[in-house]
């Protein structure tokens, strides 16, 4: 009997974690799909010639030095999408290993 209940309260504890764990991805998937577009628009801008130039203004001074330019900076947009890219794979196996069952 003490073992049905130890069993019963551990499944009961998964059922609680994952509960929360889908509901909190569910949550972080509608907030990324959200950004799907800007994300397609930051990519193309970064590897635009627009780019280029608004990076080489910033370097000649003639941008605001108040203004906030992370875009312009060499790594921040590329690890973004670089980091955008590594997790759309993980998404990919995660997503597989679960319809497998």
């Amino acid at each position: 009997m003490m073992e049905r209940i130890e069993r019963i309260q551990n499944m009961e504890r998964s059922l609680d974690a994952s509960r929360l764990a889908v509901d909190r991805l569910a949550e972080a998937l509608e907030a990324y799909e959200s950004v799907q577009k800007e994300l397609k628009i930051l990519s193309d801008y970064y590897g635009s010639s627009l780019w280029r130039e608004d990076f080489e203004a910033d370097e000649r001074g003639e941008i605001p030095a108040d203004l906030k330019r992370g875009v312009l900076s060499e790594d921040a947009v590329y690890n973004l999408l670089t980091d955008d890219h590594e997790l759309g794979l993980r998404m990919m196996k995660i997503s597989a290993r679960t319809l497998e069952g």
